[in-house]
């Protein structure tokens, strides 16, 4: 009987045993499995990256190298176009161009040179083009008037014009944007396809302008004695030209005043002196030789049946 238990716990303990065992070989296997399957992934990695690495890095040195090449590019360009007669505004424009051309020219080389094919790189771009044209029609729009701009050249650098109501000094054209400066100080961006496709009044094309201004006197002034006034104040002001001779005419006979209309050219820079200087100066002269500039004015005539009717109820009243 003692025997019998004896081989029976024996015999259990040694199951045991074999069941410990066999669990700790099961986890001893699948440990090792995860282990080499990890590590076959992390090597297959990083031979992937061993095996591109010096493409990166020469793609890396490449784009670094061509970033100085196109900097040094553009200065010989920008030296190269100040030496030439062309407009300094133009000149931007082409260089502005020129930058973003040899750029995507670079971003082309470095991508074949990581071995993207040159078909994905021509559908990418494509793709892009038609993206960028429909989002940026309006913007499409202003590149195409700043081409147009600079090649018609209805303005330059320097030159004061009047676009879509605003008047200022022409400072620069970018790709999309022309840059002005008010007589305010205030720079004011007006988009290119706007300038092309609005009217330009181009105020210093020319060397001379003319001054025009109006001055209404009284019907009961003298009108050769207003004209003279006017022409004295003109010869005594030094910015404006007696040739070609300064003109005083009648320009129109208004409900309250008759209208002188005074014509006298100056320089193009001494337009504005000149028009507020004279309008100051005449006013003042006027004052000394009572001539009036009378306000708006109406004449009431009432008929005699109507003005009895009015005395009749101001009495009874």
């Amino acid at each position: 009987m003692y025997h019998y238990f004896s081989s029976l716990i024996l015999t259990t303990s040694v199951e045991e045993n074999v069941d410990v065992a066999t669990g700790v070989q099961n986890v001893v296997e699948t440990v090792s499995s995860e282990v080499e399957q990890t590590t076959t992934i992390l090597s297959s990695i990083f031979q992937s990256i061993v095996s591109v690495l010096p493409s990166i890095l020469f793609a890396l040195a490449f784009f670094l190298v061509g970033m100085f090449f196109i900097k040094q590019l553009m200065r010989i360009v920008r030296r190269t176009l100040d030496k030439s007669n062309m407009d300094g505004i133009m000149a931007s424009f082409i260089c502005s161009i020129i930058k973003i051309a040899l750029y995507v020219l670079l971003s082309v080389i470095v991508l074949s040179l990581l071995d993207v094919p040159m078909d994905s790189i021509v559908a990418v771009i494509a793709s892009m083009g038609v993206a960028i044209s429909l989002a940026l029609k309006d913007s499409l729009s202003n590149l195409a008037g700043g081409f147009i701009v600079l090649f018609s050249k209805p303005l330059k650098e320097g030159d004061t014009i009047e676009v879509n109501g605003t008047v200022g000094k022409v400072e620069s054209i970018s790709i999309l944007y022309t840059r002005m400066v008010t007589a305010d100080n205030t720079t004011v961006y007006i988009p290119n396809g706007v300038i092309s496709s609005e009217k330009i009044i181009n105020y210093t094309t020319k060397d001379i302008r003319r001054v025009d201004l109006s001055f209404g006197i009284a019907y009961e002034n003298d009108i050769d004695k207003a004209r003279e006034i006017i022409l004295d104040e003109i010869k005594s002001t030094p910015e404006a030209f007696l040739d070609p001779e300064p003109k005083v005419y009648v320009a129109a006979y208004e409900d309250s005043a008759i209208t002188l209309q005074m014509q006298v050219w100056t320089k193009s820079e001494n337009y504005w002196p000149i028009h507020y200087r004279l309008l100051e100066t005449v006013k003042k002269a006027f004052d000394r030789n009572d001539i009036s500039i009378p306000y708006p004015q109406v004449d009431i005539h009432v008929a005699p049946e109507t003005a009895e009717i009015v005395k009749k109820n101001d009495k009874s009243s």
